[in-house]
């Protein structure tokens, strides 16, 4: 595979920053994914955090190198992390579940697979077009698509959502692939700090009209700007596909060097999958993660050449 990728997270007006985001990789396979922790529960950023360890370490077991069935994998592993949140609160002893809402892709072949819980969305943008977009859990979103088909009364506050990971009752998960994907094509997983100030028309056009490093942080300072001192936290992580078999290209990544059980990954993926984490990752750790995972790519080269 080959895809460029450009990523931004920003505190906002908020006290803390409780998004995450992150991408995993094999050969063959490559996955994208983005949570945000729900304010007005306890330890949003460990509830995004750990919905995103637990997807990693399941896309770690399961990509080798590809996924058997792309979106029972994405609707697994979002299951999964919820399931990680309520055995998190009961082993914390806490009152309430830490929460979160999450977004994920996954890349393999020539197809695009995805899957979300809440209202983390998913942007993808074909030849200056908006292609498709998932479709927010939330009673505003709801009630927007029953408008077109029946009267609707008072709008409801966009914040609402009716699921979420970590909520009592069974999380809904929404799946959507394949979908065969052209060269150039761009996927934005975000936030809704973002969404929420810039309308989808902007987002498409600053994706269709300018490299992933420019649009990215463009799009993030234009809704940070546009709510002001109150901005939620904006996170933004993009992909451009560049293609699945072997392309010359000096830009992005490229996976076609890698050994079959290399895996690469931002996401911290060291907590099996069945355990729980009890401590919040350090940059060290990240770090040291990162340089374990460069290293294990330097080796599989060395091999191959």
């Amino acid at each position: 595979m080959q895809f460029s990728v450009y990523q931004v997270s920003r505190k906002g007006g908020r006290e803390k920053n409780e998004d995450r985001m992150g991408y995993c990789y094999t050969r063959d396979s490559g996955l994208f994914a983005l949570a945000d922790g729900m304010g007005g529960h306890p330890e949003g950023e460990v509830a995004s955090q750990l919905a995103l360890q637990t997807m990693a370490a399941m896309f770690q077991r399961d990509a080798k190198p590809t996924l058997d069935d792309p979106l029972r994998f994405l609707h697994d592993a979002i299951i999964a992390g919820h399931h990680q949140l309520l055995r998190y609160a009961t082993e914390k002893a806490l009152m309430d579940t830490p929460r979160t809402t999450i977004v994920a892709c996954v890349l393999q072949g020539d197809a695009a697979y995805w899957a979300h819980c809440g209202d983390s969305r998913l942007y993808l943008v074909r030849d200056g077009k908006l292609i498709a977009r998932t479709r927010d859990h939330s009673y505003s979103e709801l009630q927007e698509t029953l408008s077109h088909v029946v009267p609707m009364g008072e709008k409801f506050n966009r914040n609402v959502l009716f699921t979420c990971l970590g909520s009592p009752g069974k999380p809904v998960v929404d799946t959507a692939g394949p979908l065969l994907l052209h060269a150039g094509d761009r996927m934005l997983l975000c936030s809704d700090g973002l969404w929420g100030s810039v309308p989808d028309a902007d987002i498409s056009q600053e994706l269709a009209q300018r490299a992933l490093s420019d649009a990215v942080p463009e799009l993030v300072e234009r809704a940070l700007r546009h709510a002001g001192a109150k901005s939620d936290n904006v996170t933004v992580l993009a992909a451009e596909w560049e293609g699945a078999e072997d392309v010359d290209s000096k830009s992005g990544i490229s996976t076609q060097s890698l050994g079959e059980e290399v895996f690469a990954s931002t996401i911290q993926a060291g907590v099996a999958v069945g355990t729980l984490p009890t401590d919040e990752l350090d940059e060290a750790e990240i770090e040291r993660s990162i340089k374990e995972i460069n290293e294990a790519i330097r080796r599989s080269n060395e091999k191959k050449s």
